[in-house]
């Protein structure tokens, strides 16, 4: 238990950990981040992750350098698709845009043999952090581009996908979505989605809940023969929004053995006022059933900003996102709590702006009283553990 919740913590003395012993710690543990929107950057025209990149030049909190600098071990590159239009058409458009991403990722990795590595297994990380490289596995955020087409699903574990995230914003036809405006379409899971959930296990991809409505949560935990994981989702107890788990949600992923996988999303970790709620609600669904232009992306880029700008005061800190964690530790274990940043997807606090600053998590999980075991498990051993279960016979 986190030493904030017990009395007399003035005793322990790794309350006064340094920061080189905060460092050194920080460098033997292998961290895992499940969710980074690192392939939004790299379809920007000019971008290189393997170069050094400042957030406050471009927006980008991901790129190779940085992970080094900041010792993260090892992420997930989350292939994104935007829900669009549920039609042949829609489909077609998602798939394009799902395989390109992977042959980018797949690119980075062949100019870049020095600084990274692809993995797909837990065996994977741990031979390239020791090798001194950068671990990138890949999951897929939305299955969209599984369109109704079941072999998808094999094309693009071939291609290194370990994860889908089921739904995204809107619903699709794997299932209903937590954000869809529209309200549910298929009553949780979705026909199709009742096949999809199953062939995943067969495979060895691990079911995502991230995104879903709590009637497609249930009905995918009930589905699914192996653990599965909420790869960026807070605790609505903390935070009441309709991306976030209940404590019944948390509990029951943690009673199959998967994992929560805390979030960097402002608005995840703290509740906003209802006029930001509203603007930020507005903003997002400005994507959903649209397949945006060069010029309507960069005019969502200025809404964006302008949005960070007007309500700059709502924006969390890290201490937040350690709230978060105690939370899920409090009603489950150590066992079943992780990282999932969203960065370059709307992630980033006050006191962890990118990549480069994770060891601050590090030291502030610390000043709480976890062990340097604990944190190890939060920082990807429990995420491990749960990727060695995903393929079920």
């Amino acid at each position: 238990m986190p030493i904030s919740l017990l009395p007399f913590f003035p005793i322990f003395p790794f309350l006064f950990l340094s920061p080189p012993d905060v460092h050194r710690i920080h460098q033997r543990i292998l961290t895992l981040d499940t969710h980074a929107d690192a392939p939004i950057m790299m379809q920007k025209s000019g971008f290189d992750v393997g170069t050094t990149h400042d957030t406050k030049q471009d927006g980008s909190q991901i790129d190779f350098p940085r992970m080094k600098a900041g010792g993260m071990d090892a992420m997930f590159f989350a292939v994104y698709t935007s829900q669009g239009p549920r039609t042949p058409e829609g489909h077609a458009e998602a798939k394009r845009n799902a395989l390109n991403q992977f042959d980018l990722i797949h690119q980075a990795l062949k100019k870049y043999p020095d600084q990274a590595e692809l993995a797909t297994t837990p065996d994977d990380a741990y031979r390239i952090e020791k090798a001194g490289k950068r671990a990138v596995f890949i999951g897929m955020e939305n299955g969209y581009p599984v369109g109704n087409d079941l072999s998808m699903l094999k094309t693009y574990y071939d291609l290194g996908c370990r994860y889908i995230t089921l739904t995204h914003f809107a619903n699709n036809l794997i299932g209903d979505s937590s954000t869809d405006p529209d309200g549910p379409l298929h009553g949780g899971l979705s026909e199709f989605g009742k096949k999809v959930v199953p062939e995943m296990n067969r495979l060895g991809i691990l079911i995502d809940v991230s995104h879903v409505a709590d009637k497609t949560f249930y009905d995918a935990l009930a589905l699914s023969k192996a653990p599965v994981i909420a790869s960026h989702s807070n605790a609505r107890a903390l935070c009441d929004y309709p991306r976030n788990m209940t404590d019944d949600m948390i509990r029951a992923i943690a009673a199959k053995g998967g994992v929560v996988q805390v979030n960097f999303v402002s608005d995840y970790l703290k509740k906003p006022s209802p006029a930001f709620q509203v603007a930020k609600t507005k903003f997002r669904m400005a994507r959903v059933g649209r397949v945006l232009t060069p010029e309507q992306e960069a005019q969502l880029k200025v809404a964006s900003d302008s949005l960070g700008k007007v309500f700059a005061s709502e924006r969390a800190s890290l201490s937040d996102i350690a709230n978060h964690i105690d939370h899920i530790v409090k009603i489950t274990s150590i066992d079943y709590v992780g990282i999932g940043s969203d960065f370059d997807g709307g992630g980033g606090v006050n006191g962890l702006e990118d990549v480069s600053q994770i060891e601050n998590l590090t030291g502030e999980l610390l000043r709480r009283g976890y062990s340097e075991k604990d944190i190890a498990k939060i920082w990807g051993g429990n995420l491990l553990r749960v990727l060695g279960q995903a393929k079920v016979k």
